[in-house]
């Protein structure tokens, strides 16, 4: 049996869809207005952040570019150290270089003069029958500069098998005295090796606790006074404050404590030795700690002397 709807009942089902779909349209592109203008909305303000900055968009593009290529490979050489690829690598590659004969065969060593030329030979060779390209330049730079002589160094291959050493020595200055022995020390107070007393007497003997501290600054003090610094035999640390200097007489000199004091002093006494000649004459020693006063001590008499810088002074002046 049929039955047919009423023609106004089908009209107004058809509205009632229509309407539906008209609002489902109209809240989607309302939606989609609200994206496009948030959207806009965060470019315009992402553009003027980036306007403030004092770099162009292109200049930006790169660096990011850069950024990400750096990340990708540091990110495979992890993957790669990782692994054990580079080793295996490098391992072939050395391989390779030594079968071509690219391998550490000998050692040339220049600069050496006075230091023991073995030293260095026994540490190169350390890295005999090595592929040159296995060879530790640094390490070995390292281990040489440990040597008491060696002041610097270079080390560089020459291919094929060659490995050259230049050295630069330290120069022996004084020789410091120690409870056991004698040891020849550079103008920093760097112990070089033991000296015998006879080859110990060219150089300037300095002894005391705390003498080998303080080369550089004798050498400052008896800078001070050229005339009598080629004198001067010994220099002796007291007390962790001051000098008593030795004249190649055998004559002995006490100066003050202090840096400048002592300076001061040493120039006075080498301005009375030009008047008085005082050293070489029969003064077994000078103190002058209380300048500008000076007392001598003159062997075979019972009561020192005392010679006034300040006094003579001003006789010289009357």
């Amino acid at each position: 049996m049929r039955c047919d709807a009423p023609e106004g009942w089908a009209m107004a089902r058809t509205n009632t869809r229509n309407t539906k779909g008209v609002r489902r349209q109209a809240r989607a592109q309302g939606t989609s207005r609200k994206v496009r203008s948030a959207r806009k909305q965060g470019q315009s303000i992402l553009g003027r952040m980036l306007g403030l900055l004092p770099f162009t968009e292109e200049q930006l593009q790169k660096t990011f570019t850069v950024l990400i290529l750096g990340g990708a490979l540091v990110g495979l050489g992890w993957l790669a150290q990782a692994s054990g690829a580079t080793a295996v690598a490098s391992d072939r590659f050395a391989h390779v270089a030594s079968n071509a004969g690219f391998k550490l065969r000998s050692v040339t060593v220049q600069g050496t003069d006075r230091m023991n030329e073995m030293l260095v030979h026994e540490r190169a060779f350390g890295q005999r029958d090595l592929a040159m390209t296995r060879v530790d330049m640094d390490g070995l730079r390292e281990e040489l500069l440990g040597l008491p002589w060696v002041k610097d160094a270079r080390v560089s291959r020459q291919l094929p098998d060659v490995l050259k050493v230049d050295i630069v020595e330290r120069e022996p200055h004084a020789v410091l005295r120690r409870a056991d022995r004698l040891m020849l020390i550079d103008p920093t107070g760097v112990e070089l090796e033991p000296i015998s007393r006879a080859d110990a007497s060219e150089y300037l003997l300095i002894e005391g606790p705390g003498a080998q501290g303080q080369v550089e600054a004798l050498e400052v003090l008896l800078d001070a006074a050229p005339a009598l610094k080629g004198k001067v035999t010994g220099a002796e640390w007291v007390g962790n404050r001051r000098w008593n200097l030795t004249f190649d007489t055998d004559q002995r000199l006490a100066l003050p404590q202090g840096v400048d004091r002592s300076a001061a002093a040493l120039i006075s006494f080498a301005q009375a030795d030009g008047v008085h000649r005082l050293i070489g004459g029969e003064v077994a020693s000078f103190d002058m700690r209380n300048p500008p006063r000076m007392y001598m001590n003159v062997p075979g008499r019972s009561e020192r002397q005392e010679l006034s810088m300040q006094a003579q002074e001003e006789g010289e002046e009357t």
